[in-house]
This record gives C-alpha cells, sequence and structure tokens, in this order.
C-alpha cells in the first residue's frame, strides 16, 4: 500500500510539541508493516525558525520514509514548493492521510483528494475541540467552514478518543470518526530515583493556558496540610510573556522554594526528569490524547489527570486518579494519591502502556483503517 502523509511540519521540528513525534512515529510504525510511505512536509520549526534538512532531494529517514522537506516562506507553513509537489504526491498514492487543521497544506489537500477522488484519513489532532478560552473561534469557524465545502466524500476523521470524536464529527457531519489512539514509546528499562521522604510532582508539556497550570499552582499552594513535604517540577516551554506569567504567578502564591520551572526537556533529560517523579499531574482543560499522560505511565509514574483529557482509564487500571482540574479538587487529589503506593501503581500503568499502547499495535489498527477505507472505495459504484 502507498501512503502519503501530508503535514504542516514534521521531525525532527520539536517546537510544535508531541504531534510531531506521534506523527514520526505512526509513520516508521506503518513502514515496519511494510507500507510505502512518503511525507509531505515544510522545513518549519516554528515562527522564525527552520530545521537544517536537505530540501532539493527527499530525505530517507532511519526507518526508511521518504521525506520531502519544503522551504517555508513565511507564517508557520506557507510554501509554494509544497503546492507545486502536492498534485503529483496524491497521484502516486493509494491514501492519503492529512494532518493538521488551521494549516497552509488543508485546504488544497482537501480539494485536490476530492478532484481525484482519493480516499482521504484526516488528523485534526485535538484542534476541532474547544473550551471557554479557546483563541480565535470566529476565525476557526469560518475555516472550517471552507474545509466542509472542500472535502471528499467518504473521508475519515481520524481521532484518539471518543470525546474527540463527538466533537469533530458535530463539526464535520459527512464524514466518519475512527478511533485509533496514538502509541507511546516504551523504555527499555524502568530507571527510578529514590528521593527523600518529599513528594516530588511533576508537570511536563507545552506552556499553554489550554493546560490549566494556573490551577495547578492554586492546588498546590493548598497543600499546606500534606502530610509531607513537597515539590513541583515545571518541564516544557512556551510563549516567553505566559512563561514569565506563570513564574510570577507561583513566587505571589508563595511557592518560590517549592516550585522550579526547567525549561523544555528532551531525550535522556526527559527520561531523566521521569525517574526522580513521584507523581505526574496533568490538569489541562481540553486534550485530544494528552501524550505526556502515556509518557508518563511507560515510565511508571502514575497520574492525575483532568477530565479534560480522555485518561478516565487510568483508574480503571489502576494507576492514577481523573478528576476535575479546579484547584481544590486537584488539591485533594494529590492528597490522596500521596497516600497510595504509588510504586506499585506506576508498575501497573507501565503494563498497560505496554499492552495497548505500543507502536506496532496502533500501526497495525492504522493500517486496517486505510484498508477499510481502499476497500470501500474500490466497491462504491
Amino acid at each position: 500500500m502507498k501512503v502519503l502523509h501530508v503535514v504542516p511540519s514534521f521531525y525532527p521540528a520539536f517546537n510544535y510539541g508531541g504531534p510531531i513525534t506521534s506523527v514520526y512515529e505512526l509513520c516508521a510504525g506503518l513502514v515496519r508493516q511494510g507500507c510505502e510511505v512518503r511525507v509531505l512536509t515544510t522545513d518549519a520549526n516554528g515562527l522564525g525558525v527552520v530545521l537544517d534538512v536537505a530540501k532539493d532531494a527527499p530525505v530517507t529517514l532511519p526507518p526508511g520514509l521518504s521525506v520531502r522537506y519544503c522551504p517555508r516562506i513565511f507564517c508557520h507553513s506557507v510554501s509554494p514548493e509544497l503546492l507545486r509537489r502536492l498534485l503529483p504526491s496524491i497521484r502516486w498514492a493509494d491514501l492519503v492521510h492529512l494532518t493538521a487543521v488551521y494549516n497552509f497544506p488543508t485546504f488544497p489537500t482537501l480539494a485536490a483528494c476530492r478532484w481525484l477522488k482519493k480516499p482521504l484519513v484526516w488528523s485534526p489532532r485535538g484542534a476541532l475541540q474547544r473550551w471557554q478560552s479557546s483563541r480565535r473561534p470566529g476565525l476557526k469557524a469560518a475555516w472550517e467552514s471552507v474545509c466542509r465545502r472542500l472535502a471528499p466524500g467518504g473521508m475519515v476523521l481520524h481521532v484518539t478518543s471518543a470525546q474527540e470524536a463527538a466533537e469533530s464529527v458535530a463539526k464535520f457531519p459527512r464524514a466518519r470518526a475512527a478511533v485509533v489512539a496514538n502509541g507511546v514509546e516504551l523504555p527499555p528499562r524502568l530507571e527510578r530515583r529514590n528521593g527523600s521522604a518529599r513528594l516530588r510532582l511533576l508537570f511536563l508539556g507545552r506552556l499553554d493556558p489550554k493546560k490549566g497550570i494556573e490551577n495547578l499552582l492554586a492546588a498546590c499552594q493548598g497543600l499546606s496540610n500534606l502530610d509531607q513535604p513537597w515539590s513541583l517540577t515545571i518541564a516544557g516551554s512556551g510563549d516567553a510573556a505566559y512563561t514569565a506569567g506563570l513564574e510570577e504567578n507561583a513566587r505571589t502564591l508563595g511557592l518560590r522554594e517549592q516550585v522550579s520551572f526547567v525549561g523544555e526537556v528532551r531525550g535522556q533529560a526527559k527520561t531523566d526528569l521521569f525517574a526522580a517523579s513521584d507523581l505526574a499531574v496533568f490538569p489541562s482543560h481540553t486534550e485530544n490524547f494528552a501524550m505526556v499522560v502515556a509518557e508518563a505511565l511507560a515510565h511508571g509514574v502514575p497520574v492525575i489527570a483532568s477530565k479534560g483529557t480522555p485518561w478516565s482509564g487510568v483508574e480503571a487500571h489502576g494507576c492514577g486518579l481523573w478528576v476535575e482540574n479546579d484547584p481544590a479538587t486537584l488539591a485533594a487529589a494529590i492528597a490522596r494519591m500521596s497516600r497510595m503506593p504509588l510504586g506499585e501503581m506506576g508498575e501497573r500503568g507501565r503494563c498497560w502502556m505496554e499492552e495497548e499502547f505500543a507502536w506496532e499495535t496502533v500501526a497495525r489498527e492504522m493500517l486496517r483503517l486505510y484498508g477499510k477505507l481502499l476497500l470501500k472505495e474500490e466497491s462504491a459504484p
């Protein structure tokens, strides 16, 4: 099967967060399943930053992926070169997989698939979900209206949770949603570093209002009655002004001694951070998947996940709590988990990730989705 992935940015454009790793690992898994996969993307790695990659020929990454990085000329993903290569690439493919919504490649890819009658899987990656402080809702609604007009019939929306499916299909009622979770890379062994009697809390992720970090800080102010000392490490990057505001908020709440901001961590530094943490807290207002929850569990760290994430399963599998993200509830959840066997809970979470979220499992599920869509196209009159 020949599959074309069209995505505005691609590995190693880590400035765009978790989806970069997810799309790369999916493509690599599909190659291992026998697919011939090509990626059409740009060299964007954030505003004003581009990747140091070859742009005059396809780049073959270690898994055997063929990636064409097209020069970005402005904004995040505006690339005339990508537009020039789009039609020939779609003609080559048996099936097209588009990722992201509010980006330059979206309109032309939808239109080209409709014109060439190519089956399309579209991964919004949570972009179609809303919360009360979502930015530019009017502009997004207008963009989605154009997408509905351009989208081919029979399009499948790839979502990672039932919650995302409901919100996405509400905006594209003619499409069918298919739930295929993200995978997670499992470290070969668990590394745990014993601490003192202190409870070591962790938040890891993009620093953005959607992540509910202000609620977590307010919750920490309410931990004065905790039976043991505690600390919170906040790891991640974001808008400079917003990050400075979070740091000032922590100082205003009197948390300067307990809360540390360590910036973005990757690779071994991330592994070391998980190894030195007892409990991870993710209080997002909304998430389509929340990759960091899976990463924490894969590293044997139990979690508190907000009900804005689709991780109700942490309670059923005995590896965390799924709670509202208001400060009082978060504080109570932290206090409750501080009295639980966190090591055992972390081991249960690791087993769950290994059984259901390994990338090979996810790639096989996606390949089955592709096969069903192709079979439906072939049987259509």
